[in-house]
């Protein structure tokens, strides 16, 4: 653990960070010592069961802030759960956390975020860092190409979307089916990767059969001149229940060699 900064101690802030026309769920992690500290927004995955808390602590005894959220109309959040308002929600946390009294009562440093998403939540993370270009990286963990998913055939997709329904409002197995397959053709992965200009990205893959969905995001990205790409990949399943260490210091040594970047 750091050292115990009585000034400046490690706390936790209940957040309510406005997207649409509600206020989203969110956490910031805040770390021990004197701000402001860079960010690192943590986005979880569908529906969201594994919400990777002990990675955001982690990364917090490393010196940064980390925001977590709940989409809107999961896990307690406003408003109904559609795939296309991720994308939204994630615009309107970073806009939240460029706000001056966001920046003030968090003593953070908002030219210093780094985004990260498990599952759906690395779908999120690409798409979102394709039009943000002053984030700092970029981190895609067990990532889920959501417009590829939508190219499954629709009986398919309710069976998968089915299966997953308790913690969401607003939607039934049909209508994330159709979400998806209306969405397919714009949420692509290789539709997102010339956009990443240089951003430092780093993609990490398991034995869950999604390592085919970053691919193509990987090779266009250095394909277009992207020299900034690291890639890992660990024999561990999607939630990377046995390698939790190996996720965390791979991460904050990551993020460390950014930050010593800047």
């Amino acid at each position: 653990d750091p050292p115990v900064d009585s000034l400046h101690p490690a706390r936790m802030e209940v957040l309510h960070i406005p997207s649409g026309d509600v206020a989203i769920n969110g956490v910031a992690y805040l770390p021990t010592g004197p701000g402001p500290h860079p960010v690192v927004v943590l986005l979880h995955g569908y529906p969201g069961n594994e919400k990777n808390l002990d990675l955001a602590q982690a990364i917090r005894r490393a010196g940064w802030s980390v925001i977590t959220f709940n989409y809107r109309g999961s896990w307690g959040s406003l408003g109904q759960f559609r795939f296309g308002q991720n994308l939204e929600d994630a615009d309107a946390v970073l806009a939240f956390l460029h706000d001056t009294s966001t920046v003030r009562a968090l003593d953070i440093n908002p030219d210093q975020i780094v985004m990260a998403g498990h599952s759906m939540g690395g779908w999120v993370t690409a798409l979102t860092a394709a039009h943000h270009p002053e984030l700092k990286g970029a981190i895609l963990i067990s990532a889920a190409d959501m417009g590829k998913v939508g190219t499954l055939p629709r009986k398919q997709l309710i069976g998968l979307t089915a299966t997953s329904m308790e913690a969401l409002a607003g939607v039934t197995a049909e209508s994330m089916a159709d979400d998806l397959i209306a969405g397919s053709a714009r949420w692509t992965f290789e539709g997102a990767a010339p956009r990443l200009g240089s951003l430092p990205l780093l993609v990490m893959t398991a034995n869950d059969g999604l390592a085919p969905h970053v691919a193509p995001l990987v090779a266009t990205a250095r394909a277009k001149g992207n020299t900034a790409v690291a890639t890992v990949h660990a024999a561990t399943d999607h939630s990377w229940s046995d390698t939790r260490i190996l996720l965390e210091s791979t991460i904050i040594n990551w993020l460390e060699d950014v930050r010593g970047s800047w």
